[in-house]
């Protein structure tokens, strides 16, 4: 039997370690690898915000 995985049109990079030590091999990765968020300052911002204002509002 064929492994499934052959077919995956996206692959992960190769990783160092093993177990709970494994991380993705720097070397092998590209910009096109990852993600870009460059909101993600503001966003924790507000949502760290808006846990607040939950928090101070009387029950």
């Amino acid at each position: 039997m064929s492994d499934p995985l052959d077919k995956a049109t996206s692959q992960a990079p190769a990783t160092l370690g093993e177990g709970c030590l494994s991380r993705y091999d720097p070397e092998d990765m590209s910009p096109e690898d990852g993600t870009e968020f460059p909101g993600a300052a503001e966003l924790w911002e507000q949502l760290q915000e808006e846990q607040q204002d939950d928090v101070k509002k009387p029950v």
